[in-house]
């Protein structure tokens, strides 16, 4: 959450402080500290129009005493002897559960959530509905730890369109005691409706997200086999194990570093950790089974796993190239066999028209081609490693990623790791280290597998070469000039220095 600006035009900055066009000029000449109108309101003004940012009027006016019961209603200055609040109960609003405080300043309704524009939302609805429960201020949570407690942000109901930045502690001073507070997944209406004033915390289980469910699901599902379905289960409950840690840092994190706290609600941590699987073959296994499967089921739970952790998937980067002929893509592309899709090329497509779904014979890479306008184009999962078959590196060919000839006729898209891609020629990200080492790494073993976590180890005068390249090519460079180019130290240029 954030603090939503809102501008004021002449007229309103008036309203708000109850003056006329000569009391404003009278006011900017009589205090030094008063804000300034903004240089670059962008479309929020009129050219030559003045407008002022809300919230810094707002707490000027609440600190000034001339006009300090105009401003701000928690920024005030709190009387010395301040009579002691009392809480009002549970209240439902539009943007979630809240309690009331009854205080000196009026009533304070504090909503338990941290969406943005809460306060403000909740404000305006109560004015528009004539405000009955006689509201003052509400707060929402800004979402972390402020100098007093949870950082809070208010709207004052004579003017809900304003927000500014509240702190915990002057609202609990306000009503008189130390103010409840529940861990963002325990932060629900059954929950806080429980609580009252000497409550204990309750101790609650963490919701299944969403993802969880959708694994869960999965899981149960017959059509999968045990291997599967316990790959299933352990990314549920990684996921569990995950937003369980998560309450409970919150819970530490909040309740150490505030004043005036109440813990509202703990996890359940009775049954915490759950299993989870350490062998990572056995997970490439199962999610292996999993994207070879047509069940939708299986695409759901592969796009989760790809955007969790893609390292669990037997796939490199996915590789986006225009389909053109007589290029080396064509060539590769001749020796792709038509399928059915399947989990995997479902990932691969996302929301986008496919016109052919392929697999790749030697490598067993899902691919699909695409057209868009009049540009056809393949979309496709780079190997983790191409087939040890006993031949050599012949030649490497730089068009749009990055390309690999071999001894025995061969071509593949050169191999790489999940999390990195080799494409040539657009600039996102491209790194000629990276594709230094995939090519160093096969002249040397052609079936090896790519690591690119120390990829500026590479030899320099392998990735010089490439950095000479034109992009996005085609760019043909043969083996002999590849190993040329590993032996050679080029010299150093005084950027290096």
């Amino acid at each position: 959450m954030s603090v939503t600006t809102t501008y004021l035009s002449k007229t309103e900055v008036q309203s708000l402080l109850g003056v006329t066009a000569f009391g404003l000029w009278r006011i900017t000449r009589k205090y030094d500290d008063f804000p300034t109108p903004e240089s670059d309101p962008g479309p929020f003004a009129t050219k030559d129009e003045e407008v002022w940012d809300g919230t810094e009027v707002y707490r000027w006016t609440a600190k000034t005493p001339e006009f300090g019961h105009r401003g701000a209603a928690l920024l005030r200055p709190l009387p010395d002897d301040l009579p002691p609040g009392k809480w009002a109960g549970y209240q439902d609003t539009p943007q979630g559960p809240a309690l009331d405080w009854h205080t000196a300043l009026g009533t304070i309704r504090l909503v338990h959530t941290t969406k943005d524009q809460a306060a403000s939302t909740v404000a305006a609805d109560l004015t528009q509905r004539g405000n009955p429960d006689e509201v003052t201020t509400v707060c929402a949570l800004y979402g972390d730890v402020g100098f007093s407690g949870p950082a809070l942000v208010a709207a004052d109901t004579a003017h809900p369109a304003i927000e500014y930045e509240a702190q915990w502690g002057a609202v609990a001073q306000l009503a008189g005691q130390d103010l409840p507070w529940w861990p963002g997944l325990l932060r629900s209406a059954q929950l806080i409706r429980q609580w009252h004033p000497g409550a204990p915390a309750l101790v609650a289980e963490v919701p299944a997200s969403p993802r969880e469910q959708t694994l869960r699901r999965a899981a149960a599902n017959n059509v999968f086999d045990a291997a599967a379905q316990a790959v299933l289960t352990d990314m549920a409950n990684d996921i569990r194990n995950d937003r369980v840690r998560d309450a409970e840092h919150d819970v530490e994190i909040f309740g150490r570093h505030s004043t005036h706290i109440v813990i509202g609600a703990r996890p359940d941590t009775s049954t915490h950790p759950l299993p989870t699987i350490d062998d990572r073959q056995v997970l490439a296994a199962g999610w292996k089974t999993i994207a070879a499967s047509s069940h939708p089921d299986a695409v759901t739970a592969l796009e989760l796993a790809l955007a969790r952790d893609p390292r669990l998937l037997p796939f490199g980067a996915l590789t986006k190239i225009a389909l053109r002929p007589g290029t080396i893509a064509e060539q590769w592309a001749r020796r792709l066999t038509p399928c059915d899709p399947t989990a995997a090329h479902a990932a691969l497509a996302g929301d986008r028209p496919v016109d052919a779904f392929f697999i790749d014979p030697l490598t067993d890479m899902p691919a699909l081609r695409t057209t868009t306008g009049d540009t056809a184009g393949l979309r496709f999962y780079a190997p983790l490693a191409l087939p040890s078959t006993g031949a050599k590196l012949t030649s490497v060919v730089l068009d749009g990623t990055v390309w690999i000839k071999t001894s025995d006729g061969q071509v593949h898209p050169a191999p790489c790791t999940p999390n990195e891609h080799l494409w040539w020629g657009d600039g996102w990200g491209d790194k000629p280290s990276e594709a230094a080492t995939v090519i160093h790494t096969l002249l040397d073993d052609l079936g090896a597998t790519i690591d690119l976590r120390e990829h500026w180890k590479t030899p320099r005068g392998l990735t010089t070469l490439l950095e000479k390249q034109a992009k996005p090519g085609p760019t043909e460079i043969a083996r002999h000039a590849l190993l040329h180019a590993r032996m050679t130290t080029p010299p150093r240029s005084p950027h290096d220095d």
